[in-house]
């Protein structure tokens, strides 16, 4: 037996001889006698090598090229394979108007590199036409059921996006990070706020959670007020992990305000539990108070973050003990404040103030200390918050007068340009309804306005409606499109970014209202408008960012034919629950300036077009203007898209248009 096993191997030791390279071989007397770039264009570039002498084992060949003088192989490389004496690739995804330099290599099996001479050259710089002609729209599916479990995460982009806070670091990239919450709660298990960062706000990396685990401090903050409140300790909450929001506060220093919620009822500590629609633990109490806590890091791209602990939790305006809830159809809330969904903006003059609050009394406004990011006074006791001299902040916004109502999520900013703070908020449930409506102010923690002069305090909606769940033909449509974050690039663009679920019941997706895609818009600023009020408001474009080239003019003749008109009018029709998809129908612009449309009060009246503006006015409402993509389309196209704002007087309806190629 032994005498076979040894003829096998003598076999196939003879057999794979000839076929293997020596491991020992050398580049021999390889020579590279000349290198070229016979074409460049402004992203890509031919170079060429001529070889004599080459062995016939080699590691790999090809071209290094870089910014950087003498590249080599560690530098970014191209690989091709030497016929008939010559080497031929193209260098792709090149920046225009930059010089590169490259040089041809060759690698034996013992490591030795031979580099053929250096040549340079420059890209060029596209004319704005040449731009947009070679432009490539997004291809990923916006239903990612089929990756969006834990193990496909690398491939998400923008799936299982919920809430998400959006900041520009100082490495170039952009950081998104988010409520836990996942299509089949992919993220249960893998720690909490977690992160994303892409270059350029189409193509995002998943980089993981930033939270390993729950902080103690909030089970101990927890446990020392209810021993106040002569209730027994609470040892397993049900925690919530919900929307985070992140800014610069300076260079090297980014604050993460987050939420955590306790789903436990007051009276006994049980777990909030609902089975086969009975809430089995209800005790005639509400729900535990939220917490939000502060997390601080020098560099987002380490996604290692430094917990700072409590800066605030749910408030109350009544007394310690006045917690009773006589059924669950009692929607007077025991908490005033609740410490859900902080938004933080930095004045012009160094003030730090923390915008907070969710579907309880409204929202509070409180000043930060910006050494320490807490609350500049020492929070008194959670409950007669109005007789301790309400150190839990004042009320800024409401959507009305009652302790329960359906508003959250508000983000604020601070646009120079127009001198304004902005406060975008969420009206209406998830499922459906929710809708975005933004107040602003000349100060970060009062005195909010709608577009029609309402104070935001007053209870009444504020108008006008900015995102909606919509439908354009052939898609699904989406709902559940607010939760924003508001940010820009630094460069006077400001962008728009929430989730956004497909309707409910799509044949073929599981729980298809359980998707969450992440959208990113552009918005653009009113100006020129004929009554001064609708000046420097935000227009959230109605398609989605895809960093379309904007260089190219838009011409009047691009806009004559057929759009899709949506319009989000008046009040939301039934209750938040059921507020209708706004679907779209066609509109056309004839040649002759005349409009056609099933829109009574545009039918037959005339359009006219600001090239200069990109602003297209009809029967005197101004519709702006941007080149976006026809995510719809088959494949996907550029477009132009606009949006714009009726009057106060004529119902304060919000028009977007999407031309149809």
């Amino acid at each position: 037996m032994k005498n076979i096993i040894f003829v096998i191997i003598a076999l196939l030791m003879f057999s794979c001889k000839d076929d293997t390279p020596s491991l020992n071989g050398d580049t021999g007397s390889l020579a590279f006698n000349a290198i070229s770039v016979p074409d460049i264009t402004y992203k890509s570039a031919t170079v060429k090598a001529e070889v004599s002498n080459s062995p016939a084992n080699l590691l790999k060949t090809g071209f290094c090229y870089g910014t950087e003088v003498s590249p080599e192989i560690n530098s970014s490389l191209v690989e091709t394979n030497i016929s008939e004496g010559v080497m031929q690739a193209e260098l792709s995804s090149l920046s225009e108007s930059t010089t590169y330099y490259v040089r041809a290599f060759a690698m034996a099996y013992d490591g030795k590199v031979v580099y053929s001479d250096e040549a340079s050259f420059t890209t060029g710089s596209p004319d704005a036409e040449q731009r947009l002609a070679d432009y490539v729209a997004p291809t990923y599916d916006d239903d990612y059921t089929n990756i969006s479990s834990w193990n496909q995460r690398s491939r998400w982009n923008l799936a299982n996006v919920h809430d998400p806070s959006v900041v520009k670091a100082d490495d170039g990239y952009y950081y998104m990070y988010q409520t836990d919450a996942s299509y089949g709660n992919a993220h249960a298990a893998h720690g909490h706020f977690h992160c994303r960062r892409s270059k350029d706000l189409v193509n995002w990396e998943y980089i993981g959670a930033t939270m390993p685990s729950t902080p103690d401090w909030i089970l101990e903050e927890l446990n020392k007020t209810r021993a106040e409140m002569g209730l027994e300790p609470i040892t397993s909450p049900q925690y919530g992990y919900w929307a985070p929001v992140v800014r610069k506060v300076r260079e090297g220093l980014y604050r993460m305000y987050y939420s955590i919620v306790i789903d436990n009822y007051i009276k006994t500590g049980k777990p909030a539990v609902t089975i086969n629609n009975v809430a089995v633990n209800f005790d005639n109490s509400w729900t535990e108070r939220a917490y939000i806590g502060l997390m601080e890091t020098s560099d987002p791209a380490s996604n290692i973050w430094e917990d700072k602990g409590m800066v605030v939790c749910s408030s109350t305006d009544k007394n310690m003990g006045d917690w009773g809830r006589n059924g669950l159809g009692n929607w007077q809330a025991y908490f005033y404040f609740n410490a859900i969904d902080p938004t933080y903006v930095i004045t012009e003059s160094g003030e730090h103030w923390m915008i907070y609050g969710s579907w309880h009394s409204g929202f509070s406004a409180v000043e930060i200390d910006p050494a320490t990011g807490k609350t500049k006074t020492d929070l008194s006791k959670s409950w007669n918050i109005f007789s301790n001299g309400s150190t839990y902040g004042k009320l800024v916004a409401r959507k009305d007068r009652s302790r329960w109502q359906g508003s959250e999520g508000p983000d604020i900013i601070y646009n120079p340009e127009t001198e304004y703070y902005y406060m975008f908020i969420a009206y209406g449930q998830l499922a459906v309804s929710y809708n975005t409506r933004v107040v602003r102010s000349k100060y970060p923690d009062r005195d909010f306005k709608d577009m029609r002069g309402v104070a935001a305090t007053s209870g009444d909606q504020a108008w006008p409606i900015v995102t909606h769940p919509y439908q354009f033909n052939d898609s699904y449509g989406w709902v559940g499109i607010s939760h924003c974050g508001i940010f820009s690039d630094g460069a006077g663009n400001w962008f728009y970014t929430s989730q956004a679920r497909f309707p409910v019941d799509i044949p073929g997706i599981n729980q298809s209202n359980a998707v969450m895609m992440g959208h990113v818009r552009s918005i653009r600023w009113t100006e020129g408008e004929t009554d001064s009020k609708m000046d420097g408001w935000p227009i959230v474009m109605p398609e989605r960012y895809g960093a379309v080239p904007q260089d190219l003019p838009i011409s009047k003749d691009e806009l004559t034919g057929n759009w899709e008109l949506i319009i989000f009018s008046g009040k939301p029709t039934g209750s938040d629950a059921t507020t209708e998809i706004k679907k779209s129908q066609i509109l056309t612009l004839n040649q002759d300036g005349t409009v056609e449309t099933g829109v009574s009060e545009w039918t037959g009246k005339q359009w006219t077009y600001d090239a200069a503006k990109k602003v297209i006015t009809i029967n005197g409402t101004r519709i702006y203007l941007q080149r976006e993509v026809d995510w719809e389309a088959t494949p996907r196209v550029h477009t132009v898209v606009g949006g714009g704002y009726g009057t106060p007087s004529e119902g304060m309806s919000t028009y977007w248009l999407k031309k149809l190629k």
